[in-house]
């Protein structure tokens, strides 16, 4: 019989672990192969060139490879990225060495080894939302667009009475939400700042019946963080802010005061980046840090990388296409594709006619490593999560 031949791809330890498994490998064997079939790619910006020279020559010793600018041997240049490459298995003894060498490299050690964790993903855990629990991880999670604004560019004013707000998050929860996003003031492109006044006069009366009435948890859309406190007061179970962290610098005491999770979502004013992901990463990376400070445990914080903030039609499709790279930051990650101006410029459609982009959008996105999309079509876009899901293996199916 003619032997097979063909191509087998793993992403992480587990994967990895399966293909060696399958060969018939024992247990022993399997546990010691698995970081060898797992190879990984890690950049460093802004590294000096004794630093340079030294991760070179390490990685090099251990079976790897690390890219360097050409100025690095002869100091010619002040600083570089560096682009390492190796298996599990050479990072393990890299890191090792790296840990004994000096300036600063033992710590520049650890953020590399925070990386490569992060890569593998995180284990399922339950989130608590102030009271009401969604299981994180284990499938991807839909969350309801609910706007209370009169200028949102989708549903602008169809919601802003709260007792047809009430109507639309039971239709979307019935839909398949796992979570609402309730917000006051529009992003739109060329959107109008709201007052606090006139935001909380928009939310609040909504809110107090959302959180008595809906059985999935309610998330505040807001860069205020008193819109954030008098909502969570009534019961909100998440505050998804829009700038993470940096408009109001009272939000993450708040979150931590009152046991919030938080969606930190990137975002900029200028579309220009020297580094697209690692420049979101860093800034998210940042956001994370601020909220730690304020005591807001880890486990309750998501990333958002801001598809349509701060970014032009060609970055977004980049995020999306490389979203798998901000496993980097070790926290769950949701994206918000709906319906956005760059499904619009890519297919030339309006508005109204965006649901097959977005669908698209949200496949890749899971693919990618999404574990929240945030969306208008709620109906449709959980038939595309829970068809990709079953796709990538993330849940088990079968006939009714």
């Amino acid at each position: 019989m003619a032997i097979k031949v063909y191509s087998v791809m793993v992403n992480n330890k587990e994967e990895a672990y399966r293909a060696i498994a399958s060969v018939g490998a024992d247990k022993p064997g399997c546990l010691w192969m698995t970081p060898k079939a797992v190879h990984r790619l890690i950049m460093l910006d802004g590294v000096r060139p004794r630093q340079a020279n030294i991760m070179k020559q390490e990685m090099l010793g251990k079976g790897g490879e690390a890219a360097v600018a050409r100025g690095v041997v002869d100091n010619s240049v002040p600083e570089t990225k560096v682009l390492l490459m190796g298996t599990l298995k050479q990072y393990e003894s890299f890191l090792a060495k790296l840990k004994s060498q000096p300036f600063g490299l033992p710590a520049v050690a650890e953020q590399i080894r925070d990386v490569l964790a992060g890569q593998e993903g995180f284990i399922p855990y339950e989130l608590d939302c102030r009271g009401k629990i969604i299981k994180l991880g284990e499938r991807t999670l839909v969350m309801g667009i609910l706007n209370v604004t009169p200028d949102s560019f989708s549903d602008g004013g169809k919601y802003c009475d709260p007792g047809l707000a009430l109507e639309k998050a039971r239709m979307m929860v019935a839909e398949g939400a796992d979570i609402i996003d309730l917000g006051g003031e529009s992003t739109r492109p060329g959107y109008a700042p709201v007052s606090l006044e006139e935001e909380l006069a928009r939310v609040m009366p909504v809110m107090k019946r959302l959180a008595k009435e809906i059985t999935v948890p309610v998330s505040i859309d807001t860069t205020k963080a008193e819109v954030a406190r008098q909502a969570l007061e009534e019961g909100a179970g998440i505050i998804n802010d829009q700038w993470g962290l940096r408009s109001d610098p009272a939000m993450a005491g708040i979150a931590a005061k009152y046991g919030a999770p938080l969606v930190l979502m990137h975002n900029q004013k200028f579309a220009f980046y020297r580094d697209l992901i690692g420049d979101i990463a860093e800034s998210l990376r940042e956001s994370i840090g601020i909220a730690l400070s304020a005591g807001a445990p880890r486990e309750k914080v998501i990333v958002d990388p801001g598809l349509g903030f701060g970014k032009n039609a060609e970055q977004n499709l980049e995020v999306l296409r490389r979203l798998k790279e901000l496993r980097c930051l070790r926290q769950p990650i949701l994206i918000g594709p709906s319906q956005k101006s760059t499904i619009g410029k890519v297919l030339n459609l309006p508005v109204e006619e965006r649901m097959e982009g977005t669908a698209a959008s949200v496949a890749v996105g899971i693919v990618g490593g999404a574990d929240i999309v945030r969306v208008h079509d709620v109906k449709e876009m959980a038939r595309v999560a829970r068809m990709t899901d079953a796709i990538m293996g993330r849940v088990k199916w079968y006939h009714g």
